[in-house]
């Protein structure tokens, strides 16, 4: 299983250590460095993506293959210039303007984290839980796609919604993996001049002061059928992507297929039927309301969707 750890995302540098990748994979850095390095151009213009500029660098990999050790992951830090006589490493050389956080922040983790934790909000909390550490997060996305790539599989994003602007249905296929791919799309939105109103509203929204929320949508294809358990409620694939997507920062809902929808709907609306084709001897199914997973396992096309 692949797993990570991740350091401070505002210190000298954010880490990540990655473990679980068999050796001998295959590591195409064409596709690893762009997805580390950011979003697209109007998202690079933001003040926290300029900072993210910094130089990343890992190791595990000789001759461009996995050597089977953990991959150790460094994306330094410009900002740190800024912070290090606030939070110096050495004992004893904190700078008198400490800067002190009195005013926990609703929706972040100042007030929480300091319920549960002896140690600072500003000097030590704030910087374990800020919105930054996705970075790491991303390579590790970055590294599974180039394993499960391996067997096929294919993993794709896109939005479908900021704020009331949004997909009225489901796109198909070969559209999010094209914008999926595009690293220079702004917001991954497959139509252009709805992703021009959602950019406007953006922009609106962040020069009123304000912030504004949005869905994007996870399209798996070919994954192997039967991954995850129909028994054991920790080894449930729906239960194990749920829990993935919510523990990222702003991330307040997750919805697998047609989700909430189910609640207002008759079960013969909801179930997908099963089709047996005597002569392909095979089963097969004509819709995909669960989204592909069933009973805790695969079962067919996959996707899910998240609320930020």
């Amino acid at each position: 299983m692949l797993r990570f750890t991740r350091g401070e995302s505002h210190g000298q540098a954010a880490s990540g250590v990655y473990s679980g990748l068999p050796a001998q994979m295959p590591v195409d850095q064409k596709f690893i460095k762009p997805r580390i390095a950011g979003g697209g151009t109007w998202l690079r213009a933001r003040g926290r993506q300029k900072i993210e500029k910094e130089r990343r660098r890992f190791c595990g990999v000789r001759h461009g293959k996995t050597i089977g050790a953990p991959i150790a992951l460094r994306i330094e830090n410009r900002d740190w210039a800024n912070w290090e006589k606030i939070l110096p490493v050495e004992e004893g050389k904190e700078d008198s303007d400490s800067r002190k956080l009195v005013a926990p922040r609703p929706g972040h983790a100042d007030l929480a984290g300091s319920q549960n934790s002896i140690i600072t909000m500003r000097g030590t909390l704030l910087e374990r839980a800020s919105a930054r550490e996705t970075a790491a997060r991303v390579a590790a996305g970055a590294f599974a796609k180039l394993l499960l790539r391996e067997f096929g599989t294919e993993i794709a994003s896109h939005t479908i919604q900021v704020d009331t602007y949004g997909w009225k249905n489901r796109p198909v296929g070969k559209k999010i993996h094209a914008v999926s791919a595009d690293l220079d799309s702004p917001l991954r939105c497959i139509d252009a001049e709805l992703q021009e109103k959602m950019k406007a509203e953006v922009d609106a929204v962040l020069k009123a002061g304000d912030t504004v929320g949005g869905i994007f949508e996870i399209v798996a294809h070919n994954v192997p059928v039967g991954l995850g358990s129909h028994a054991q409620w920790d080894e449930k694939l729906d239960g194990r992507l749920a829990q993935a997507v919510m523990s990222v920062q702003a991330v307040k809902a997750v919805e697998i297929g047609n989700g909430v929808r189910v609640a207002s709907s008759f079960g013969s609306e909801v179930q997908d039927e099963i089709f047996y084709e005597k002569s392909a001897r095979r089963f097969r199914r004509t819709t995909n309301r669960a989204g592909g997973l069933e009973a805790g396992s695969r079962t067919a096309k996959t996707w899910w969707c998240a609320d930020t």
